[in-house]
């Protein structure tokens, strides 16, 4: 069950109707990522409401910000739970994501420009020497693909992958792991950095899946990376057949 810090309490009582709301989803949103509220949890309007005494309306707000931040789904006749996605819809993201964003790399490689190419270093230096929250960490890790994504030259590819990809960033945001870990995987995105500037001629579906393996368990498994089924074996032919 959530539970009101009187600090919160006191902070929003001292923000102005027209700022409350985005205070109000800082505050949601540092629950949802010290678990406070578990994933798969109920986001009670009316309960959130009472507990901050105030109206329900920035409440409702504040939740519908929340789930374009993909970090609370909206399931219809029962409300706003926070996020939680099966093993099997991870790896389903991330076997499309395999496809998409490889394109995306190739695409940003042929482009680079030097705005790009520092955008994209800036990004590397802070996640290597990063220290911070874990939700900052997230947000760095979302950032640096998104520019990647953005260098494309391709709006819709662009799109496509941040509407596909909002979920997974915010399903790896909530998951609780050390600050080692977390680190250990920001510390890899100097091997794309390489790839997408043309320091490394890997292949970039192949340097994307090694990127991705780093955080999540067989991320091509839907996809025709996976390795193919062993063949059924042959069935011996039965008495009555050999006979005929």
């Amino acid at each position: 069950m959530a539970t009101t810090h009187a600090a919160d309490l006191e902070a929003l009582r001292d923000h102005p109707p027209s700022t409350l709301r985005n205070h109000l989803v800082k505050v949601l949103r540092t629950q949802i990522m010290d678990g406070t509220y578990q994933p798969g949890e109920r986001l009670n309007e009316s309960k959130i409401a009472r507990e901050f005494n105030i109206s329900r309306i920035p409440v409702r707000e504040a939740l519908s910000q929340l789930q374009d931040q993909g970090l609370v789904v909206n399931r219809e006749r029962r409300g706003m739970f926070v996020l939680q996605l099966s093993n099997e819809e991870v790896q389903q993201i991330n076997s499309l994501r395999l496809v998409i964003e490889s394109e995306a790399l190739r695409l940003a490689r042929a482009r680079m420009t030097p705005q790009i190419r520092a955008e994209l270093e800036a990004l590397v230096e802070q996640m290597e020497h990063w220290d911070g929250p874990l939700i900052d960490a997230a947000a760095l890790d979302r950032k640096f693909h998104a520019v990647i994504w953005r260098a494309s030259g391709n709006p819709y590819l662009e799109r496509t992958l941040d509407s596909l990809t909002t979920s997974l960033f915010a399903h790896k945001a909530l998951e609780h792991v050390s600050k080692d870990i977390r680190r250990w995987r920001l510390n890899h995105h100097r091997a794309l950095l390489d790839l997408v500037t043309g320091a490394d001629n890997s292949d970039p579906q192949m340097a994307l899946l090694t990127h991705l393996r780093m955080a999540y368990t067989e991320p091509e498994r839907f996809s025709s990376l996976a390795a193919p089924a062993a063949p059924a074996p042959a069935q011996k032919p039965s008495a009555k057949a050999k006979r005929s």
